[in-house]
C-alpha cells in the first residue's frame, strides 16, 4: 500500500490527514464492489461539475455520501473500544503525532 496505515489499522494517512479505513467486517468482494461504486459516484460528481448541472451535482454528491456510508468511512466508527473518530484530522494534531512524525522523517531520509 502506498499510504501509511496507523498501527491500529483504523486510518490511512493521505497528504498528512487521517482517513478512516473501511470496516474490516466487510467481505473482500463486497468491499471491492463498494469501492468501485464510490469511484463511479466521484466520477459522476466530476462530470456534473463539468456540465454545470447543479441537480446532477447534488445527486452525485448524495451518491458519494451513500457509498462512503456503505464502506463505513462516512458512518459512525466501526471499532468498539472507545477512541474518538479522528477522520480527516491532520495526523500531527492527533494521538498518532509521534508515530507519524517518526515515519515521515524516516521516509524523508530515504528520498
Amino acid at each position: 500500500m502506498k499510504h501509511l496505515v496507523t498501527l491500529d489499522g483504523r486510518y490511512i494517512v493521505v497528504r498528512r490527514r487521517l482517513w478512516r479505513i473501511a470496516s474490516p467486517d466487510l467481505e473482500e468482494d463486497e468491499k471491492s464492489k463498494l469501492v468501485k461504486q464510490l469511484m463511479a459516484t466521484r466520477r459522476a460528481v466530476r462530470n456534473a461539475k463539468a456540465s454545470a448541472d447543479l441537480d446532477a451535482q447534488r445527486a452525485a454528491h448524495r451518491a458519494v455520501e451513500d457509498a462512503k456510508r456503505a464502506l463505513a468511512s462516512g458512518a459512525p466508527v466501526w471499532w468498539k473500544d472507545g477512541p474518538p473518530d479522528l477522520n480527516r484530522y491532520v495526523a500531527k494534531n492527533t494521538p498518532y503525532a509521534e508515530w507519524y512524525t517518526a515515519i515521515a522523517r524516516s521516509r524523508h531520509k530515504e528520498v
